[in-house]
């Protein structure tokens, strides 16, 4: 899917992963004790942060990576009907 939309700098749209619906012992979770998830696909990336000296720093993580982030970290926004997350690449963990 295009996406409508291109982040500045050094930030990243994100797309969620789904809630978990039951733990792994099968225990069905309902929707107000579901946690934020942690974890999602990156779906478009900036051009990267300007260093002292003037040059551009490219970002580690690309199109289609999956990646851990921080609980709170992000702005959540809509696009075309779809709930995303903009945030600072440094926000991002690890890519899976």
């Amino acid at each position: 899917m295009a996406l409508s939309m291109k982040p500045l700098a050094d930030r990243v749209i994100v797309r969620a992963a789904a809630a978990e619906e039951k733990t792994k012992s099968g225990i069905i979770i309902p929707d107000t004790a579901k946690e934020k998830p942690q974890r999602g696909e990156v779906v478009a990336v900036g051009e990267g942060k300007t260093s002292d000296a003037g040059s551009i720093i490219k970002p580690q993580v690309h199109v289609g990576d999956q990646v851990l982030y921080g609980k709170y970290a992000g702005t959540e926004i809509t696009v075309d009907g779809e709930d995303l997350l903009i945030m600072r690449e440094s926000d991002i963990f690890a890519v899976l």
